[in-house]
């Protein structure tokens, strides 16, 4: 589901400029925003001499008082130049609103036969000036691709669109709560994190012992209004043909548990242990329920991936729709640069083109068959994909990430669980990159080319280490 964006709009002015350009240019950009469903908290017209654009220390005061109202309600702030502007009035709007939210600059570009006094708008050179004020008051902002550009051009759209997946993960990601269920599985030290990295990152992490998660469900009556509810729910959300009734009657009262942990805790997303515990002492897979959350945005990693954890969440946030951990797990005959990604699977039911619940074949050889039940699996929807990977690296004490595109093709391969053939440009480079700094085999991924404002967003307004695979 698509978000509604709030910005906060400052318009700039230079009194030497004509007074109507604010007028214009604040009327252009406010009818682009209104045409995208996004709202704007900006001054009224009548605040200030030039139609609500500022210019003096009152008028920033103004400014930033209106926007310190709306705290709440914002998502990111738009500068925007119809002239020179005057940079300490937009400087000391946004330090005193004291937001710490996003901030795009905008400047409108001149025309070659309006370079007269009457209608010249020096935008060019005044954008500058502001980011250097901007620079030096230590505020972060993201700019426009093009240095001026009009509003209602295309290359703009493209900048608003960055923006708000920029904004959507800054504010997801800032304060934001999550489940580790579970121990970390004993093969798995490649997830093993860091919780006071994280922690000081404005990610919280909620722990729970796998035996209370078990131990809730087994409570819960067969006839329970809300395993029936659940029931319902994941029949509904795929076949279970061929899936014992006792089987999925066990994910609908984990899905109950689970999902009530998440509501008491206000969790945005959680990570769960599998392997091979859940199998062994309950008796199911749990991947029909993670997917499940996954595609209603309540986003579930393996094997307390907390990391991978939040790389979903970023994903999701830039993507607006739902995000899959997978593995990096094939090479695909002798080609360098396609992959397999593949998980057992977990994956969100749209991010597959062919969808059915089956035993997890892996698992089934230590557990049996009967204990293995409930995952979800196809082939992967061909299409642009971003990948992203959120980690901790301990020794030097930083948040770290990489993200960037990829494309999921139509091939297959004869295997099992979930999975897609990825095309990656320089893909030796980028597993280079992978194994020489450490991360993790898991990545998430989701559809849509959004590797730009994930980069934007841990890089510029998060302060994460991060790289970006072949940026455009």
């Amino acid at each position: 589901m698509k978000r509604t964006m709030t910005y906060g709009v400052i318009v700039g002015n230079r009194g030497f400029f004509p007074a109507v350009l604010c007028k214009e240019g604040r009327e252009r950009l406010l009818a682009v925003l209104a045409k995208r469903g996004e709202r704007a908290i900006i001054l009224d017209t009548s605040a200030t001499r030039a139609h609500g654009a500022i210019e003096n220390l009152a008028e920033a005061r103004a400014c930033a008082a209106q926007l310190r109202a709306h705290r709440e309600e914002l998502d990111g702030v738009i500068v925007t130049l119809p002239n020179f502007g005057d940079e300490r009035a937009i400087a000391n709007a946004l330090r005193e609103a004291d937001l710490a939210l996003p901030v795009l600059v905008h400047a409108y570009a001149d025309e070659v036969g309006k370079m007269s006094s009457a209608d010249r708008r020096d935008s060019f050179c005044g954008k500058i000036s502001v980011c250097n004020n901007l620079h030096q008051y230590g505020i972060k902002f993201t700019l426009t691709r093009r240095h001026t550009c009009a509003p209602e051009s295309e290359e703009f759209a493209a900048d608003l669109d960055m923006f708000g997946a920029v904004c959507r993960v800054v504010r997801r990601l800032r304060r934001v709560r999550v489940g580790a269920i579970g121990a970390r599985p004993g093969p798995f030290n490649t997830v093993r994190y860091s919780e006071k990295l994280l922690e000081r990152a404005g990610v919280s992490v909620v722990t729970l012992d796998l035996s209370e998660i078990c131990g809730r469900s087994e409570r819960l009556s067969d006839r329970d209004r809300r395993v029936r509810a659940k029931l319902r729910e994941v029949r509904e959300y795929v076949s279970t043909r061929g899936v014992p009734r006792d089987a999925v009657l066990k994910m609908a009262k984990l899905g109950v548990v689970v999902e009530e942990f998440m509501k008491e805790e206000d969790l945005a997303g959680t990570a769960i242990q599998c392997w091979t515990a859940l199998e062994e002492y309950f008796g199911v897979v749990p991947c029909t329920v993670m997917s499940l959350m996954s595609e209603k945005l309540l986003p579930s990693a393996c094997e307390v991936d907390v990391g991978g954890l939040v790389s979903m969440l970023a994903v999701q946030e830039a993507c607006e729709g739902p995000a899959a951990l997978v593995d990096w797990n094939n090479n695909y005959g002798n080609d360098a640069n396609a992959c397999v990604v593949f998980h057992c699977s977990n994956m969100p039911k749209s991010m597959l083109a062919d969808v059915r619940m089956d035993h997890q074949a892996i698992i089934a050889g230590t557990v049996g068959k009967a204990k293995s039940y409930g995952t979800v699996v196809g082939q992967m929807v061909a299409g642009p994909i971003t990948f992203c990977r959120v980690s901790t690296d301990d020794g030097k004490g930083r948040v770290v990430s990489y993200v960037g595109h990829g494309e999921v093709t139509d091939e297959r391969v004869t295997t099992f669980g979930g999975y897609g053939v990825m095309r990656i440009r320089r893909l030796q480079s980028l597993l280079q990159f992978i194994c020489q700094r450490g991360f993790e085999h898991h990545v998430a991924v989701g559809r849509g080319k959004v590797a730009s404002a994930l980069a934007e967003a841990f890089g510029n307004y998060l302060g994460w280490d991060v790289y970006q695979h072949e940026a455009e």
